[in-house]
């Protein structure tokens, strides 16, 4: 925003620097015109006096005049050129501010899309961890349940001492283990022994 705001202000110097040299320019034309309408008028007057004698020391005059403005036209037009090309110089570089502007504004339409893009799929995984949170939870709860019933019941079997301490994964399975050991080597004797 920064950048488009100071090729902004650039390409408002240059129109503003650009229309001044166009009003230099139209004021320049303006007055050769004018020059030029005084060259005619004393060209005519030069060759009205020609003819006469007496008038010798004034065409001179009007000669060095004339040779003069011719100069000065001269000046001029080649000041005129210098203008119209400051001027070409100056409306290539707002074509070049006008466009960097454009390339900027489509940057920074890109650049906010990109984060409305990013700030939603932060969302959506902050809306998924959250479910994830809550099943974890949920499925914890029910483990933590499932692994107290197993524990009572295999610690209310007979024989088997309750535990004094909080219990590891690896003693609980032991123990189930065993019971299922003796229940295995129970239901074989009573096998062999022919009893249903």
């Amino acid at each position: 925003t920064g950048a488009i705001s100071s090729l902004q202000r650039q390409l408002e110097i240059q129109e503003s620097q650009l229309r001044r040299t166009r009003s230099e320019k139209e004021t320049l034309q303006k007055w050769l015109r004018e020059r030029e309408h005084q060259l005619e008028a004393m060209s005519t007057k030069f060759c009205s006096l020609r003819e006469e004698r007496k008038h010798e020391e004034m065409m001179a005059t009007m000669e060095k005049e004339i040779h003069s403005l011719q100069q000065v036209v001269a000046e001029q037009e080649s000041k005129l050129a210098e203008q119209n090309k400051v001027i070409s110089e100056l409306q290539e570089t707002v074509r070049q501010l006008q466009a960097e502007v454009l390339t900027s504004r489509c940057h920074l339409r890109e650049q906010q899309r990109a984060h409305e893009a990013t700030q939603s799929q932060a969302e959506t995984l902050q809306h998924k961890e959250l479910q994830t949170r809550v099943a974890l939870e949920c499925i914890t709860s029910r483990f933590e349940r499932y692994r107290s019933k197993i524990i009572q019941a295999t610690f209310s079997a007979a024989g088997i001492k309750p535990p004094q301490a909080e219990l590891t994964d690896e003693e609980v399975l032991e123990a189930m283990q065993k019971i299922i050991n003796e229940r295995m080597e129970f239901h074989q004797i009573l096998k062999q022994k022919g009893i249903k």
